[in-house]
């Protein structure tokens, strides 16, 4: 294995002296949402015990409530490369997307078009779909197949003058897939659309730099990278600007809390700081908070890619199972879907959820992936993901349930 500090990693995390059957449990269930760290739970704690409250109150619990929000924006944006009034929270990345969707489609005109991609979960589809509706027109460029790609060729034929709106996944939760999204965002920008990202597998394997890939809307759920269910977007400012957010009268006009309605989840937000500050901790002796953030990042992807590469090897070794997207060596996320000869996505988890590992079957939101691969009548996919507390013994202790049930 590659210089990395796993036992240090893994002693922050609780959950993982979880015991199935006298096995300790494996978690590979981490792009459905990773376990999260003693920090986490601490800092959800403490708001409870000493923040507690609403905003704009004049009392000590109120102004430490909205130095837990100005704290949890700060860190967001140096996550991602932002400024701190460009981010936003709200209940879930879903939420947030239909709430944007909704909002852009009162710029849209009859005929105007918006492009979506196959590769896409649910939640980067059907809120883009709705604005059919207002006599939008939703194109959905295709797959490449095996390796389960947007095809970039079909992206640019279907681009003109009238597309409005590119909104793409930047990795596929289900398929590990990455997108170019640098050559994507170039694309759009040469006939000024909006590019709007589902970020949320690709933030907790990659590091991101949104003034790079020049994107207007970016969207991820802390979650997904070791804090509370919560969801962020991040809005370019002068697009957040011109944004006609749906609001209450009392709301503030700006952003980022044009979007953000009602009381927000304030001990998430509270959680989703203690996140950053792990991810920061890992590979720590930077110049700043965002370069320790980068460290900790590259950090993670080259022992999660190290591991996935083991973990799809094996997998590739077995006779009657079936891996679906990029090869291991290839530019991908530490997510692998499989399937496995004369047994069910089901049948598989509940066996190696017996022994203590734990997977995911189904097909994660993204029903039109699994459609198109032909596998939505039989149950979809075995998801597993690897994250930055997995242990090569989990991985092949995987590899043998795997290779006994089939």
């Amino acid at each position: 294995m590659t210089e990395f500090a796993l036992q240090h990693v893994r002693g922050q995390f609780p959950a993982l002296d979880l015991s199935v059957g006298g096995r300790s449990a494996a978690y590979f269930d981490g792009p459905g949402g990773t376990q999260v760290p003693q920090r986490v739970l601490t800092a959800v704690t403490e708001y409870y015990t000493d923040s507690n409250a609403n905003r704009h109150g004049a009392f000590i619990t109120s102004e430490r409530t909205e130095h837990v929000i100005r704290t949890g924006r700060e860190k967001m944006a140096a996550l991602l490369g932002a400024d701190p009034d460009e981010i936003a929270f709200g209940a879930n990345m879903t939420t947030l997307n239909f709430s944007l969707a909704r909002a852009l489609g009162h710029t849209l005109h009859p005929g105007d078009e918006i492009i979506i991609t196959d590769m896409d979960h649910e939640a980067n589809r059907d809120p883009w779909l709705d604005l059919r509706e207002h006599g939008a027109v939703v194109r959905s460029i295709p797959m490449r197949m095996p390796d389960c790609r947007v095809d970039l060729d079909a992206l640019r034929a279907q681009l003109n003058h009238r597309t409005q709106i590119v909104a793409i996944g930047w990795a596929s939760n289900l398929s590990g897939a990455i997108v170019d999204l640098a050559e994507v965002g170039r694309l759009a920008r040469e006939v000024d659309a909006t590019l709007v990202v589902d970020a949320v597998h690709h933030v907790p394997h990659r590091p991101v730099d949104v003034r790079e890939v020049q994107c207007d809307f970016l969207l991820c759920s802390p979650y997904k990278f070791f804090g509370p269910h919560l969801g962020v977007l991040y809005g370019r400012r002068d697009a957040f600007d011109r944004l006609p957010a749906h609001r209450a009268r009392p709301q503030r006009a700006g952003p980022p809390e044009k979007i953000e309605t009602g009381t927000a989840n304030h001990e998430g937000i509270a959680g989703t700081a203690a996140a950053c500050d792990f991810i920061a901790d890992i590979d720590g002796g930077g110049d700043s908070y965002r370069e320790n953030l980068l460290r900790g990042m590259r950090a993670v992807a080259g022992y999660e890619d190290e591991l996935n590469r083991r973990l799809m090897r094996g997998l590739s070794d077995m006779d009657g199972v079936q891996i679906y997207g990029p090869a291991a060596d290839d530019e991908r996320t530490p997510t692998v879907s499989f399937t496995v000869r004369d047994r069910s996505p089901r049948e598989v988890a509940e066996f190696l959820a017996a022994q203590g590992i734990f997977v995911g079957d189904g097909h994660f939101y993204a029903l039109t992936v699994v459609e198109k691969l032909g596998l939505a009548a039989s149950g979809g996919v075995v998801r597993a993901g690897i994250a930055p507390y997995t242990a090569a013994e989990e991985v092949d202790a995987l590899l043998q349930g795997v290779d006994d049930i089939r």
